[in-house]
């Protein structure tokens, strides 16, 4: 036996069914569909957030790599100002080291040619006078030419000894 149908039964449970929806449409479907909407409408307020998040993180991102890429240039810069800062430096240092070495051999030469001429002044004086003091011994002793000859020979032997 198949299962008959009874109407009462089915009119009742569609009275029921229609009483149900509406105690539910009046008490809980509100509520239910607000409480859904606002959980829809903080779902899409936490997702609109966490894309905003996202887009600043890239941009500070790229606002970091762009400063980075420019303090390694200006980096790169200063180093190289240093090295051609260094390089003028190391090049001045040369030129007037060069130049005061040539101002000392230089000032070292006259110095030099300075001592010489007065050396020299000097020995013209002693063997003026060495000569001087032979001629006087000389005339002195009028001796011969012999004697004189030794005389004199003997003065020249004693000249280093004198000049010294």
């Amino acid at each position: 036996m198949l299962v008959q149908p009874d109407p009462g039964l089915i009119i009742w449970t569609i009275i029921t069914f229609l009483i149900l929806l509406f105690i539910l449409k009046k008490a809980a479907w509100k509520p239910l569909l607000s409480a859904l909407q606002k959980r829809e409408e903080t779902i899409a307020d936490s997702l609109n957030r966490a894309e905003q998040a996202k887009l600043d993180a890239e941009k500070l991102l790229k606002e970091h790599s762009e400063k980075m890429i420019q303090a390694e240039a200006e980096s790169k810069k200063i180093i190289n100002e240093g090295r051609q800062l260094a390089e003028r430096i190391k090049e001045n240092l040369v030129t007037e080291a060069k130049a005061a070495a040539a101002k000392i051999v230089n000032d070292s030469k006259i110095e030099i040619e300075k001592s010489r001429q007065a050396a020299l002044e000097s020995l013209k004086k002693d063997i003026s006078e060495i000569a001087l003091m032979a001629a006087s011994k000389i005339i002195a002793e009028n001796l011969s030419e012999k004697v004189d000859k030794k005389l004199v020979d003997k003065m020249i032997d004693n000249l280093p000894n004198t000049i010294n």
